[in-house]
């Protein structure tokens, strides 16, 4: 998982225009076997490494603020990180200058911190940190330190988002759904939830399915906020517990009997009851359990109860507060 983890703030780090990509690909090039002591978890001998090359080579520079950001083998200290960071926006390491802009808004009322804030993160995203866009977008949109102009701060994170990036796409259809500041648009939000859960974002597939759920900005479809609710429930996703649990239990009954059917009462059974175990407030999962156990038959709460105990230990959930995901 470390190497994984090192390989995609590569990725990032040099994130950049073609016509740029050689220059960092230099960088990089120095930094191989500091790189490969990272790998390992060898923060000892990493930081000296990245160090040595630190004084000419942006990207190492980058890399010693996430030393000092994430707290690799050393305190977290934010005032070295955002120093660090400074230093390799400098040299045009596109994911520095979108950190170094964000350090500068830790203090926004500084004479000139916040224009000059806005300026890397239109930078970065210029170098293709493409999500700094929404960044920038949010002076915009809140009047903050410039005019404000919400159509310009939406374009700015839509063009993010056409550009296939996923954070974005989030964002903006959270601006859309409900953000005091910008007029609302179900369907547009609906569009940009459908397009960043194509793209396997939880927080996207579980806002998408309540909105399929309830008809918002399109119309209710109920079997795909099933299938997309509860797949994000058997992936450890604590908050999609109880309205996986919810849409079962208001599946419609079978024709001859007027009852549920045995699937989807155990189905409701078994996410209410790994709701009740997750959430941080479980009453509305045992109401919803007490109106299934007056219809499930008892002796099948002995096998259901052993399949959520193994999905609970599975992901270790913790308690949820209702919009996060299970570890």
């Amino acid at each position: 998982m470390q190497s994984i983890r090192i390989s995609l703030l590569l990725a990032a780090a040099l994130s950049a225009a073609p016509a740029s990509a050689k220059k960092a690909s230099d960088h990089a090039e120095p930094l191989h076997a500091a790189y490969a002591l990272l790998d390992k978890g060898d923060y000892a001998h990493a930081y000296p490494a990245f160090l040595r090359q630190s004084g000419k080579n942006p990207l190492a520079q980058f890399m010693l603020g996430l030393f000092h950001q994430i707290g690799w083998g050393r305190p977290v200290d934010q005032d070295a990180a955002c120093a660090w960071f400074a230093k390799a926006a400098r040299g045009k390491i596109p994911t520095a200058q979108h950190y170094s802009a964000t350090c500068l808004m830790r203090t926004p009322d500084v004479p000139g911190n916040a224009g000059a804030a806005l300026a890397e993160y239109l930078a970065a995203a210029e170098g293709g940190h493409k999500i700094s866009l929404c960044s920038a977008a949010e002076f915009y949109i809140r009047g903050r330190y410039v005019a404000r102009d919400v159509v310009r701060g939406l374009n700015l994170c839509g063009q993010a988002a056409m550009a296939n990036s996923p954070p974005a796409m989030l964002l903006l259809a959270k601006y859309l759904q409900n953000d005091p500041d910008v007029p609302r648009d179900l369907a547009g939000a609906r569009h940009w939830y459908q397009l960043a859960a194509g793209h396997n974002v939880p927080e996207a597939r579980y806002q998408l399915a309540i909105m399929q759920s309830q008809g918002d900005g399109g119309p209710v479809d109920s079997s795909a906020a099933l299938g997309n609710m509860e797949a994000l429930a058997a992936a450890g996703y604590a908050a999609a517990y109880l309205p996986t649990a919810v849409l079962y239990a208001h599946q419609p009954p079978q024709a001859d009997t007027g009852a549920p059917s045995a699937e989807h009462l155990a189905k409701a059974y078994l996410w209410a009851s790994a709701a009740k175990a997750s959430l941080a407030d479980p009453a509305p999962a045992e109401k919803l359990l007490a109106s299934v156990l007056a219809l499930m038959p008892a002796e099948w709460r002995p096998g259901l109860d052993r399949k959520v105990a193994d999905h609970l230990a599975k992901f270790a959930a913790p308690r949820a507060t209702g919009a996060s995901p299970g570890a």
